[in-house]
């Protein structure tokens, strides 16, 4: 059995550090008596040390949401592995927010080299992939996020591709509050992430890594996911930057 894994992104919210350590004050004793779940809070780079410092003895996990895969040289603004794996134990590369905008250090060549960085560094990386609406209504998902999947992977031995955990986010729900159906989130993860990895790796790798769903996931509608056999948790946006989290959180665990 997968152990489900659900991580809250904060993206650009919480970034002081009294707002940081307040929230996490409220969600910490609740979420550590949540069984049979990893936690992985990725708050701002403003808030990590602090927030690592608080978590040191705590069963919840810190994750970046992003890194360059240069481990020093001149990349103003950047932060390297090190840096990163110096406090966190995740990372999420390949956000389709940051595919977005940013240009060539967010091509899949460029998520591949994080991921090796990533992964040489002791890190897990969170490989985020998805198709955007036009894609979608063109039927194009399949042949975008398997291309996407085959990219990041590209590379990698048996025993680094077994330890990425993959999120599968269509674009056209984050932030939007429109999610996929559960049903078509587990077809799509079922049938071309965890396919394009048993193509890779073979049946037992892809049989392993977890594979979240990801766009505008909220306490409303986690248990429907978490329900889906293919689908091993979720990564949270919006719903995670309060205490809502934690109920969150408890029906993802009760769905299982």
């Amino acid at each position: 059995m997968r152990r489900p894994i659900i991580v809250a992104n904060w993206k650009m919210h919480l970034g002081r550090a009294e707002e940081a350590v307040g929230l996490v004050r409220r969600i910490r004793h609740p979420l550590g008596r949540v069984p049979g779940v990893e936690l992985v809070l990725c708050p701002p780079f403003t808030v990590l040390a602090v927030l690592a410092e608080m978590l040191r003895r705590s069963a919840i996990a810190l994750g970046a949401q992003t890194m360059h895969w240069e481990d020093r040289g001149p990349h103003t603004g950047e932060v390297s592995p090190s840096m990163v794996a110096a406090l966190c134990r995740y990372v999420i590369l390949g956000h389709s927010e940051r595919r977005a905008t940013g240009g060539s250090d967010e091509s899949d060549a460029a998520v591949n080299r994080k991921v090796q960085a990533a992964l040489a560094h002791g890190l897990t990386p969170i490989i985020c992939v998805g198709e955007n609406a036009a894609r979608n209504e063109a039927g194009e998902t399949e042949g975008f996020v398997g291309a996407q999947v085959r990219a990041a992977l590209a590379g990698l031995t048996v025993d680094q591709a077994g330890r990425c955990v993959f999120a599968y986010e269509p674009i056209w729900a984050i932030g939007t509050g429109r999610s996929a159906s559960p049903a078509a989130a587990n077809r799509t993860i079922g049938l071309t992430v965890r396919g394009t990895i048993a193509d890779l790796f073979g049946e037992t790798v892809a049989g392993a890594v977890r594979v979240q769903y990801g766009g505008s996931v909220t306490a409303d509608n986690i248990a429907d996911f978490m329900a889906m056999p293919e689908i091993d948790g979720a990564l949270v946006g919006g719903a995670s930057i309060g205490t809502g989290f934690v109920e969150l959180v408890r029906r993802a665990v009760a769905a299982r």
